[in-house]
């Protein structure tokens, strides 16, 4: 797996490429800004690209606007948003654009490195990564908005909250502590009043999720 990250803290930035080379993965580029990174990626072409949301110069939003310019030009690379901050608002819009391969975590709740590659490994191929925390903001302000989570029952966000981390059923449950049907039947019940297929697949169940919470 190659990867490019961009972050503007030297240490943060050397202390992740320290961490992933230990662990066998190929960084092939670091970068403290957004045009740095385009360009990174442009001429190396990674599997993922490891983001900071806030850069210079205005250290606001553009690592989101530089993940932005890399969904449109290279729709095949991982993007993995990992910020000290939550960003609902403007998080939610970039993976909701195209939800696939894309990922939001948080620095200080990466604290074991195989599952952090494995992550990476996940968004490399396709999938979805949300940290429990970020969801929960989400969440929270969809309800708070008298979104159609609103609707949901406790024990149905609770499972929304684990599918839209990208869990399986049997992950769900295990968290959860109950059986493989109910969960079954949680999901069915959370997509029929949020009115989202059940499409079957865990992974586009994500991604329904994720549209839904941009709506």
């Amino acid at each position: 797996m190659r990867v490019v990250i961009a972050d503007d803290n030297l240490l943060v930035r050397a202390g992740i490429t320290a961490l992933l080379r230990d662990a066998g993965v190929e960084v092939v580029a670091e970068t403290a800004e957004g045009t740095e990174l385009l360009a990174a990626v442009d001429e190396e072409t990674p599997d993922v690209v490891i983001v900071d949301i806030r850069m210079p110069p205005t250290h606001t939003d553009e690592g989101l606007r530089a993940a932005r310019v890399i969904r449109q030009r290279h729709p095949a690379i991982g993007i993995v948003i990992l910020s000290e901050h939550i960003e609902a608002g403007e998080a939610t819009r970039a993976l909701a654009e195209s939800p696939e391969g894309l990922g939001y975590l948080l620095k200080e709740r990466v604290t074991d490195v195989e599952d952090f590659v494995g992550t990476l490994d996940r968004v490399a191929r396709g999938g979805s990564a949300l940290d429990a925390q970020v969801v929960s903001r989400l969440l929270a302000a969809d309800t708070s908005h008298g979104g159609p989570v609103q609707g949901l029952t406790a024990r149905e966000r609770e499972v929304l909250q684990l599918v839209a981390e990208g869990r399986s059923n049997q992950a769900v449950a295990e968290a959860l502590t109950i059986t493989v049907r109910s969960v079954e039947k949680y999901v069915s019940s959370i997509f029929a009043k949020l009115g989202l297929p059940d499409s079957g697949s865990d992974h586009r169940r994500v991604l329904a999720v994720l549209e839904f919470l941009q709506a």
